[in-house]
């Protein structure tokens, strides 16, 4: 039970809905437990008048005793009936005040859990895979969600019931009431050993669901592949494989489920035998009515559900015990990137890299060595080097996707990490190497760099990013559905509507990651054109494997193996004749050769 304390400050939040609901809990029992009683009287009275009706047999008084009679049973129908109405009301207030406060608990925490999932840092991301993320959040939260609802419910009805009905048991015999509540905890056992046996065989048949799941996907998803190396028998093979694991899991557990009832209805069988047999004796011996052993009877109808549920309540808090305890290891993981102020700020462009060391914690990797460089607001900067060599990671730590181990960042002369972090994200535009588009309409994708922004600056957007013409000839135009990650446009089109999305922002500081590798050089000339007077005035970084001629930069840094070997202006570095000579005279071959 450890773990779901945690859920005890959501508990008080909806403590009256959970006060209520005990309340109607009592209610409804205590309307369930009179029909017996009246069951009882009606039944002695049926048993002691028929003897007093045959007495009056050929006198003129047996039809009126006959009118009493059933006057009197026609009562105890009606009491019967308009009990169980209010049973059933209170049963209707039961489950709208507890279940639904499950239903609130489970909304604020899937909430809660969302919501700190954004305040974690990247690193976390990478720790984790998406689909145990999202596993806590939805099967996880389900769990959980089936302990504060009907463990709850049927927790405090079982507990109520069980002091209400045995109460009134013992009330009327001591000796009866033992005998016929003697099965009843082998049956809480029996069903609790069962239901272990079932959640355990279920769980591998999840995952055996999971491993076909993803048998599926990944053939699905490489279809092309998979024809291209004419796979297809050898997939299908696989997959068979996989089903017949499933079927046979599958069936070993409904082998399981096929002792659940019968082992049920035997041990309740057993109480209503031993109410028969008991009760027959203690009547013979003038102990109790007959009406007492139908009493009794519907007592053990009523007491077989909440006894049957101790097993299947205890199953489901295990569950929601291992499920709350998963939710709290994500819940207590603190974000090693944190704003230190909500202060306004509003970004001039200095930039400054100030002997920045950095490693990547979960690998080791040592991406960048003592790198230094200082841009002015409004000054160009190029970010050239090998794959592996640490671009990417400047940028990622110019937006504080990380923070340095050693050195500082700083924008403006000041360290980011003084600064108001999502004023600093909201003012610099990022262009990631890693194209990732919302399965929405192109509009709101572009859009989503700018959220107050109008039609009319996203087709400006569109324009200066080059893609306007393409987006146009789509079947829909700015209203078509991109498709998951954008499957349905090419990487072009994907890199340009990124691009526009960094650029609708406009914001001071503009960070380019390779966001130009998928277009033609055409398409990349029009784009620097429009580049050249978007950027007159703002601060920009542009990592890439190319050199750009048409772009006039203030600054070209050159990165090997995390550090910094070549700076200067372009005529600088074509003088030291090192790593960025040699790329820009093979770059001028491969222009020489796409042009012949």
């Amino acid at each position: 039970m450890k773990p779901l304390a945690y859920l005890n400050k959501y508990f008080l939040n909806y403590k009256l809905l959970l006060f209520f609901g005990m309340i109607f809990v009592i209610c409804s029992n205590i309307f369930g437990v009179l029909p017996p009683q009246i069951i009882r009287y009606a039944f002695d009275l049926v048993k002691d008048n028929i003897t007093y009706f045959r007495l009056y047999n050929g006198f003129d008084l047996q039809p009126y005793f006959y009118s009493i009679f059933s006057s009197a049973l026609l009562f105890f129908g009606i009491a019967v009936l308009v009990l169980a109405i209010f049973k059933g009301i209170f049963m209707f207030f039961m489950r709208q005040t507890i279940i639904v406060m499950s239903r609130h608990i489970e909304y604020d925490l899937r909430n809660d859990i969302y919501q700190h999932y954004q305040k974690l840092s990247t690193a976390f991301y990478k720790r984790h895979r998406t689909g145990d993320m999202m596993s806590r959040i939805t099967e996880d939260v389900s769990q959980v969600r089936m302990f504060l609802g009907p463990a709850v419910m049927y927790g405090i009805n079982l507990v109520t019931l069980i002091v209400i009905v045995v109460g009134t048991m013992l009330r009327v015999n001591t000796t009866l009431t033992f005998y016929v509540l003697l099965p009843l905890p082998l049956l809480a056992i029996s069903i609790y050993y069962v239901n272990n046996l079932i959640n355990k065989r279920s769980k591998i048949i999840q995952e055996q669901l999971s491993e076909l799941t993803n048998v599926a996907q990944e053939s699905f998803a490489g279809i092309r592949v998979l024809k291209a190396y004419s796979q297809e028998k050898n997939t299908t093979q696989l997959f068979e494989e996989e089903c017949e694991s499933y079927k046979v899991k599958s069936l070993h557990l409904a082998r399981v489920q096929a002792m659940f009832f019968p082992l049920m209805l035997t041990l309740i069988g057993a109480s209503t035998i031993l109410t028969i047999y008991i009760g027959g004796w203690q009547v013979i011996n003038g102990h109790i009515s007959s009406g007492n052993i139908a009493e009794f009877v519907i007592y053990v109808n009523m007491l077989t559900w909440p006894v049957t549920s101790i097993g299947w309540v205890a199953s489901i808090i295990q569950r929601a015990s291992a499920s709350q305890k998963r939710i709290n290891e994500f819940l207590e993981e603190e974000p090693d990137i944190t704003s230190p102020t909500n202060d306004p700020l509003e970004l001039k462009g200095g930039l400054e890299f100030d002997q920045v060391d950095f490693t990547y914690p979960d690998t080791g990797i040592h991406a960048l060595k003592k790198v230094s460089f200082s841009l002015k607001p409004g000054e160009k900067m190029a970010v050239i080097g090998r794959t592996g060599s640490g671009k990417s990671t400047l940028a990622d730590l110019l937006v504080r996707k990380y923070d340095p181990q050693d050195g500082a960042v700083k924008m403006d002369g000041v360290d980011v990490r003084k600064l108001n972090l999502h004023a600093i994200r909201d003012q610099v535009g990022f262009v990631p190497q890693d194209v990732f588009l919302f399965s929405d309409t192109v509009y709101n994708n572009i859009r989503f760099g700018k959220e107050s922004a109008d039609k009319e600056a996203v087709r400006t957007a569109a324009d200066q990013a080059v893609v306007l013409k393409d987006i146009e000839q789509l079947p829909e135009q700015f209203d078509t559905i991109v498709g998951e990650r954008g499957v349905t446009l090419s990487g072009g089109q994907k890199q340009r509507i990124s691009l526009a999305r960094a650029l609708i922002k406009d914001p001071a500081i503009l960070l380019f990651d390779d966001c130009l590798s998928a277009v033609d050089a055409d398409t990349e000339q029009r784009i620097i054109g429009h580049l050249n007077s978007y950027l007159a005035d703002k601060t920009a970084i542009i990592i890439t494997h190319r050199i750009f001629s048409l772009l006039q930069f203030d600054k070209i840094i050159v990165l090997e193996d995390g550090e910094l070997v070549e700076e200067g202006k372009h005529e600088d570095l074509m003088r030291q004749q090192g790593f960025y000579y040699e790329l820009y005279q093979k770059q001028r071959l491969e222009d020489k050769k796409v042009s012949l």
